[in-house]
């Protein structure tokens, strides 16, 4: 019993230091160069919620003709009042099956915690509170902005350079899921995708961050 204890406990401790070294080291190790001219910025948003980060992106004119692919599959990014267009990427199981904490499921969590495919969820949203606590708010220049945009694009996975959405999955009337390239896991799962498309972009993230709470900590200390 007393082994069991120690390796439990061994487990435990590298796992808090993995997380704080993934929290605390930044990624890149140095800042990259960032326009600091005002007017050309574009504002993203980071949500969070206790497990989960989603990317929200403006509905320019530029970005729903960007987008303009989603139309098919029934997000309306050319509806005026759709102001933002809002992205995750998560596994398969657990993303379609738990909409809610209510329809958690052994299975998908099971799948979570191994190895799963993944699926992009879309989604349009109206106005969006800046000053929410689960609202973090940053500015990209054009080019930047571009990379993000192609980063997210390029995790689509296309059939014939059509977008594959699966089949009757959304939570509501203006979301869909898309089958998405890569697999997912606990280690590389929905918040180190939203890190990679954030440093895509040129922001700087933690080294790992499994946790939405790590990288949105990460990305106040080095942004």
């Amino acid at each position: 019993m007393t082994k069991v204890l120690r390796r439990l406990l061994a487990a435990i401790l590298i796992i808090v230091l993995a997380v704080a070294a993934g929290t605390f080291i930044p990624r890149p190790l140095i800042a990259p160069a960032r326009s600091e001219d005002a007017g050309a910025q574009i504002r993203i948003l980071v949500l969070s919620n206790p497990i989960h980060t989603d990317i929200a992106i403006p509905l320019s004119d530029n970005n729903r003709a960007t987008f303009a692919f989603l139309s098919g599959a029934g997000i309306p990014v050319a509806d005026p009042g759709a102001q933002w267009l809002v992205i995750g990427w998560g596994g398969r199981a657990f993303y379609l099956e738990t909409p809610t904490w209510a329809d958690l499921k052994p299975l998908p969590v099971f799948r979570a915690l191994t190895i799963d495919s993944s699926v992009l969820h879309v989604d349009i949203a109206s106005g969006i509170d800046e000053g929410h606590t689960a609202v973090s708010a940053f500015d990209l220049d054009p080019q930047e902005f571009r990379r993000l945009s192609d980063f997210i694009q390029a995790s689509f996975v296309r059939v014939a350079g059509e977008v594959a959405a699966v089949p009757g999955a959304g939570y509501g009337d203006y979301d869909q899921f898309f089958e998405a390239r890569g697999y997912f896991n606990a280690v590389v799962g929905c918040n180190t995708w939203t890190a990679a498309a954030l440093r895509a972009a040129g922001l700087r993230t933690g080294l790992w961050n499994p946790l939405p709470q790590t990288l949105t900590l990460s990305l106040e200390l080095f942004n």
